[in-house]
């Protein structure tokens, strides 16, 4: 599966982890969740593919008491059969859960991984 995932950890600012293999990716994510605005749930097919975001699952808060959110682009076909925000979450927390649960309490996030 080819995404792009951004999110933030307890005491880093929002970061993209996965950059899909993009050699610029913050116009594919600012594009994709450019109708998005601040809505804590996301689920929408974009030109892309699919914009999906959700808060973390476990409910991990940054040190201002913010939920953590879950931001994903999905690029090309690999959105497909996605049909709501719960059945994105199902796919691809468990791709993520463990390097976020190494890096959240970091004091840097980690490197980006394409």
């Amino acid at each position: 599966m080819t995404y792009l995932w951004a999110t933030r950890g307890r005491s880093w600012g929002f970061r993209l982890l996965r950059t899909g293999g993009l050699d610029d990716p913050l116009p594919t994510y600012e594009a994709a969740f450019a109708a998005a605005a601040d809505d804590v749930e996301v689920w929408q097919v974009t030109a892309a593919g699919g914009a999906l975001r959700f808060p973390d699952p476990l409910g991990r808060r940054d040190r201002s008491g913010r939920v953590i959110p879950h931001d994903f682009v999905l690029l090309g076909g690999d959105a497909a059969g996605i049909t709501s925000v719960e059945e994105g979450r199902r796919r691809l927390w468990p791709q993520v859960e463990r390097v976020f649960a190494a890096a959240y309490d970091s004091p840097a996030p980690p490197t980006p991984r394409p």
